[in-house]
């Protein structure tokens, strides 16, 4: 209802971004993005969505520059129509996906799983699984524990999709966080999650998330590599 009238509320006062009529226009057109990404993957096998990834929006609530979450508006609409029994969502942005997380917490076919710096925003929900790492994390220990992660999640739940957040902000040079993932180390985690996906044949949909580099070049590099590097695995052009 604040959103149809533009009015802030203890609902929307947190999502650190204005109230206007084309904002809000704009969050309905990345959920509606969203769904079609997960449709198209299911058709196809993959789907890359460039406007995705707003995992700190709550059913109630808006925050962290998320007023809609459109993850789950696309589980959920796969699910009502029938299309998928069970999603997994692997959290690669540098922030634990709050939202995300309260809103499958109680839902056993979703799984969330989330990779993020543990001294930072937000206040934490409770993911499924949650890897909060410290300070100064660099490529070889977050890659190590993202792959054995990874593995031991597959071992006991199989998905009929799987949400990938791409997130750009662990970077090593992002102006919100203090991980120390170099561009290299961003690559070799896209390979390896999108890889894994491919192997396992489940249809994957790549959502960008956030990037907040202090050169804007930086974050739209980390992020095309994201496309580069799926397209290349894919092996043809992706929806």
């Amino acid at each position: 209802r604040d959103l149809e009238n533009l009015s802030f509320s203890p609902r929307t006062m947190f999502s650190e971004i204005p109230l206007t009529r084309e904002i809000t226009e704009a969050y309905k057109l990345f959920a509606g993005g969203t769904i079609l990404a997960g449709q198209k993957a299911l058709e196809k096998g993959m789907a890359i969505h460039l406007g995705g990834g707003f995992h700190h929006a709550f059913p109630s609530r808006g925050e962290g520059f998320c007023y809609i979450n459109d993850v789950a508006v696309s589980i959920r609409r796969l699910k009502r129509d029938k299309l998928i029994e069970k999603a997994l969502i692997v959290d690669c942005d540098l922030h634990q996906g709050n939202g995300t997380a309260f809103i499958f917490q109680e839902d056993r076919s979703v799984f969330t799983f989330s990779i993020h710096q543990e001294n930072l925003y937000p206040v934490k929900e409770k993911s499924d699984l949650d890897i909060g790492l410290p300070d100064f994390t660099g490529d070889e220990e977050y890659l190590a524990k993202l792959s054995s992660t990874l593995l031991q999640i597959w071992q006991n739940f199989e998905p009929d999709v799987v949400y990938y957040l791409a997130g750009a902000d662990p970077y090593e040079d992002d102006q919100l966080g203090q991980l120390k993932l170099t561009k290299a180390g961003l690559k070799k985690r896209d390979n390896w999650v999108i890889s894994k996906c491919l192997e396992k044949k489940v249809p994957l949909v790549i959502l960008l998330a956030g990037g907040y580099a202090f050169r804007v070049e930086d974050t739209v590099d980390i992020h095309c590599h994201t496309c580069r590097i799926a397209t290349m695995l894919f092996g043809r052009p992706l929806p």
